[in-house]
């Protein structure tokens, strides 16, 4: 029955494609019809392919979702309320980034396995050069709320689902992610999802008031509408501006109103309102606002500045605070930055490296200037390019019509961080030691090159020396980049492991809205596991716990299993001498915490048997919770 709807399908795309141009009536939209075309020719999809989307890995999707932190956070609450309202007619709710990657995902345990099949989970891809025409592939293109309806897809493997999404942008119009609700199940009929897709718009323009709302603490903010009765529960525009009166942030709305009243975006609220009526609202009292040059005033109320400590850093602990090792680190990183030397930061996976960067950035004399940072593991190999040197408009299929400012040119001035160095493609380490060399940048499709100033600083938790050796890392840049190593140690290892928990512990409760603290035993257990996740598994399971915690205490009870079971098992948690074990034995630790000390899964993950995995733990005298060796 499938192959036979494949067919059909199959059949249906390409005679429309064949006649658009002489059929008396599309059964597709204009929108549609030019994705289709698209999918076709650029992108050479095959209409009648069964194949699901791509699924992130779980370490690609754990980067993504790191990188939209904020935005996840903010959107989270919005997400899990929309699903409330649809879950009750079988609809799941998905979140994208601005690539179109599932980075959070909502869906009723009953329709979990179907929507599963369907390609509708977390960490799956829904760009339009990967599979053609979709509800979020389509909002990425259009920038606007779409409903792609069964047969509107383009592959055959999506049409029995209904999809409807919206954009979420941020203050500055720039695109955070999509929004999509999406059926396995629905009528034929289009009209059907005409309400899910208005409330589907009327979330993402939630998270984006929000997110508008957490950015902008630190500015005068107005919320306004052209009616009194809406500026509190609905506002159409918001304004943010700083006490100079520049304008900061925009949502779409005001964006596009300032855009057709003045026909360019103004650089000051004095431009937009009069100032003896903005004066006369500064006591957040509902105003008139009347508009410069004579268009309809709007009502408004204007919110005063946020004063929040923009310079405190996550996780910087005082110097007399920090381990011995890494505070003799930073400075003596800080006095070779400051000669212009690039920095080399390496270190375990999640041991602090971006953390390490960002205090050095802030110590040295560039702390003024921007510090950009980029993970080379998290971004597609596809996009990295267009991500550190930009575009100019029209440089490729997809690019934005006024062109795109690289991170490289972003960082003009100021600090850029390149995580995860080892995983750039050879192509681009290339172009990145021609930069370094000459101090210019050339963006994608540009003919003349542009001069930046930045310092580098490169972190990589692979061997960048074997990398070399095995020919997948350029020799020259290698050297080019490593000025000046550094060695981060594991969280292990580190003296200042009870302050750095505290630290976290204060800022995770803060988020949670309530000062909490931890409790003896909790604190004992979290001092004593060996952490091979490193400071980010540490801030996971401090974030999960202040979470789940009742009261204003950490108890044991509320760290993960994992964890609890270690300490209630009695097994010993650390020992002097784990600190200098053999990598073996630091492997099968790891394999072991990772599995909850379940011996099949951990051999099946060290490629090894059950047998030879107790062999070898009884070798290293290591001690599994509930089994004496």
């Amino acid at each position: 029955m499938l192959c036979a709807q494949s067919k059909a399908h199959v059949d249906c795309v390409s005679r429309v494609l064949r006649n658009a141009e002489h059929l008396p009536q599309l059964p597709v939209s204009d929108l549609i019809l030019d994705s289709w075309r698209r999918s076709m020719e650029q992108h050479h999809l095959d209409p009648g392919s069964l194949q699901g989307p791509r699924i992130l890995s779980q370490n690609v999707l754990q980067e993504c979702r790191e990188r939209s932190e904020l935005f996840l956070r903010i959107a989270s609450e919005e997400v899990a309320r929309l699903h409330g309202r649809v879950r009750d007619a079988d609809y799941c709710v998905l979140l994208t980034d601005a690539q179109g990657q599932t980075i959070d995902y909502r869906v009723e345990s009953t329709i979990r396995n179907d929507c599963r099949k369907a390609g509708l989970y977390l960490g799956t891809c829904w760009s339009e050069g990967e599979e053609g025409t979709c509800g979020v592939a389509a909002v990425l293109t259009a920038r606007a709320p779409v409903t792609v309806h069964k047969r509107d897809h383009f592959r055959a493997a999506f049409i029995g689902l209904t999809c409807s999404a919206a954009p979420v942008f941020d203050p500055q119009g720039e695109l955070l992610g999509v929004l999509d609700v999406s059926a396995v199940r629905s009528p034929d009929e289009r009209r059907s999802q005409h309400l899910i897709r208005q409330m589907v718009v009327q979330s993402a323009r939630e998270i984006e008031q929000a997110f508008f709302m957490s950015s902008a603490q630190g500015f005068w903010v107005l919320r306004a509408h052209h009616s009194p009765g809406y500026v509190d529960s609905q506002p159409d525009y918001l304004l943010a501006w700083d006490d100079d009166g520049r304008l900061h942030a925009l949502n779409p709305a005001a964006r596009q109103w300032l855009l057709q009243g003045l026909g360019r975006l103004p650089e000051h609220i004095g431009q937009v309102f009069e100032q003896q009526s903005l004066h006369r609202a500064r006591d957040e009292s509902l105003c008139l606002l009347p508009c410069v040059g004579g268009r309809q005033a709007l009502h408004g109320r204007l919110s005063a500045p946020r004063r929040v400590n923009r310079n405190r850093q996550r996780l910087a602990l005082a110097p007399a605070e920090l381990d011995p090792r890494l505070a003799e680190s930073l400075r003596l990183a800080v006095r070779v930055k400051d000669r212009n030397l690039p920095v080399l930061i390496q270190g375990e996976t999640g041991s602090g490296k971006e953390v390490f960067a960002r205090q050095l950035h802030q110590a040295s004399q560039r702390r003024e200037r921007p510090f950009v940072a980029v993970n080379c593991a998290a971004i597609p190999e596809s996009l990295i390019e267009s991500e550190l040197f930009g575009y100019v408009a029209g440089a490729f299929t997809g690019a934005s019509n006024k062109g795109m400012q690289g991170l490289l040119q972003q960082a003009d001035g100021g600090t850029l961080f390149l995580d995860e160095i080892g995983d750039m493609p050879l192509a681009l380490q290339t172009r990145l030691l021609r930069v370094l060399s000459e101090g210019e940048v050339a963006p994608l499709g540009a003919s003349q090159r542009k001069a930046v100033d930045i310092q580098v600083v490169c972190a990589s938790h692979r061997d960048l020396e074997q990398l070399v050796t095995a020919g997948e890392f350029r020799e020259d840049l290698y050297f080019r980049l490593g000025g000046a190593r550094f060695q981060l140690p594991p969280l292990r290892e580190r003296s200042d492991r009870l302050a750095l928990i505290q630290r976290i512990v204060q800022e995770e409760s803060q988020l949670c809205g309530a000062p909490v603290q931890l409790g003896s035993a909790a604190l004992e257990c979290l001092l004593g596991y060996r952490w091979p996740g490193n400071v980010r598994q540490l801030r996971h399971v401090l974030r999960y716990a202040c979470a789940v915690c009742e009261g204003d205490l950490i108890q044991l009870r509320d760290l993960p299993e994992q964890l609890q079971g270690l300490a209630v098992d009695g097994t010993p948690l650390d020992s002097p001498t784990e600190s200098h074990a053999s990598p073996e034995r630091q492997a099968l630790l790891d394999a072991l915490v990772r599995h909850r000390w379940k011996p099949l899964p951990a051999a099946k993950a060290l490629g090894i048997s059950r047998a030879t995995l107790y062999r070898r733990v009884h070798q290293h005298g290591i001690e599994m919770p509930g089994r004496r060796l």
